[in-house]
């Protein structure tokens, strides 16, 4: 049986960050891996309004923007508020190594994908390796036996 330990710190933190978080502060959740010759991040932004989201590279920085509308009405009673509204931003550094202007992205269910090439030059590639024959001298007469 596996146990858990209590890290009292942590569990602090955890706290303070529900207790502090703003909407904008409000993370959005990533998965990101690369497959064959590409990174794809799939980053989870369910309620969000498709038009709001912008993705921009700038410098080796893909930032990514995305807005979520709060429900709003004077004949609304709040029994519960717990989702985040508001503009939301995460950034991420690439590498040298990525194709900057070859970046594609698609939002779908509530999942915004982005597709990041690795760059042409970044790529392993083989080397072939050539082979040369030293020159061969050949002497007459010293090496040639007489037939006879």
């Amino acid at each position: 049986m596996a146990t858990t330990r209590f890290n009292p710190f942590g569990e602090m933190d955890r706290l303070l960050s529900d207790a502090m978080r703003t909407p904008a502060a409000a993370p959005m959740p990533m998965d990101l891996y690369r497959h064959n010759e590409q990174f794809v991040a799939h980053i989870d932004l369910p309620g969000v309004d498709p038009s709001s989201i912008d993705v921009d590279v700038e410098d080796h920085t893909l930032t990514i923007r995305a807005e979520r509308a709060a429900r709003q009405g004077e004949d609304l009673q709040w029994l519960s508020r717990e989702r985040p509204s508001g503009t939301f931003a995460r950034q991420l550094t690439l590498g040298h190594g990525v194709a900057t202007d070859r970046i594609e992205a698609e939002y779908t269910d509530g999942v915004l994908t982005l597709v990041i090439p690795v760059a042409e030059e970044a790529k392993p590639r083989k080397i072939s390796v050539s082979h040369r024959q030293g020159q061969q001298r050949i002497e007459s007469g010293e090496h040639q036996q007489d037939a006879g």
